[in-house]
């Protein structure tokens, strides 16, 4: 890869960042120095009932503390709304868009996936989210680390929500309008958000633009199998254990780190790892259980 290469960390500030956060952000970091390339950040403050009170200044101190430094001005998709209105509007004069007023207990009782059953009856926006109709579905794609991943069809050619019924934008429009406004390269996450990349290659061709390739690193999870989270109460970074927290990372990451790396200093240890990083040698699982 060129120099042209642009990647990002998108954290949710419902909470502080913790191990499997650090993961994410250390990866996509290492992938974009080791190219020579440009790490931005981006908060995904999209959905405010979620968001804790101080945690988005509280992930960029952290992140700081961790000698993880972005190249860019952070962009907040708070501040982002009239270029997710902008972007409906697209999909609304190519006529890919409708309303539905169902609910997920009426998708339920269909089936698993949403079935269609509004796409034709020119429902008004009242009470009423609006979905994007698939034409064409993306069954699967490349991962840089997984290669093939197969989509479920089902899922693949669900028309999905692309603006909710609360008035709150959907994290599939936005992602992919955000990475062309940042002109992303390569979107390297974690493996819980393979799921929902059909659906934003999707997004990327109908809005004519080239779509950035894909790493979805391995997930940290906890012993009964369940993901690192928020959710789940994961504890939050501790920033006065910067060193071995990003030691920690790296050997998770499948890189070469010995103890002897606590001599180096924060921004020592982040050069150390972006001249070791090897996409190569990271794990294929998409998940591993911590303390294993």
């Amino acid at each position: 890869m060129s120099n042209s290469y642009v990647g990002r960390f998108a954290p949710s500030p419902s909470g502080p960042l913790h191990f499997g956060s650090l993961i994410a952000a250390v990866g996509s970091y290492l992938q974009a120095k080791a190219n020579q390339g440009t790490w931005l950040v981006r908060i995904e403050d999209l959905d405010p009932p979620r968001e804790v009170a101080g945690a988005a200044a509280n992930i960029l101190t952290t992140l700081e503390a961790f000698g993880l430094h972005w190249d860019r001005e952070v962009i907040y998709q708070s501040q982002r709304s009239a270029a997710y209105q902008d972007a409906i509007a697209q999909l609304s004069q190519q006529q890919l868009t409708y309303f539905c007023n169902c609910t997920r207990k009426q998708n339920h009782a269909q089936g698993a996936f949403y079935q269609g059953q509004c796409k034709y009856k020119q429902l008004s926006a009242d009470n009423a989210a609006l979905r994007v109709t698939t034409t064409a579905p993306v069954n699967y794609f490349i991962d840089e680390l997984h290669g093939k991943i197969d989509i479920n069809k089902a899922l693949a050619a669900e028309d999905f929500i692309i603006h909710r019924k609360d008035g709150l934008f959907a994290y599939n429009l936005a992602v992919v309008v955000d990475d062309i406004y940042q002109g992303i390269t390569q979107v390297v996450r974690g493996a819980d958000l393979i799921e929902p990349t059909g659906r934003q290659l999707y997004l990327f061709t109908q809005f004519a633009q080239s779509a950035p390739s894909y790493l979805h690193l391995p997930l940290a999870s906890n012993v009964d199998g369940s993901k690192l989270s928020k959710q789940n109460h994961a504890p939050g970074l501790d920033r006065r254990q910067a060193k071995m927290g990003l030691i920690d990372a790296f050997r998770f990451l499948a890189l070469p780190a010995s103890n002897e790396l606590q001599d180096l200093s924060i921004p020592q240890l982040v050069e150390w790892g972006t001249e070791h990083w090897s996409v190569k040698n990271l794990p294929r699982q998409k998940s591993i259980v911590l303390g294993q």
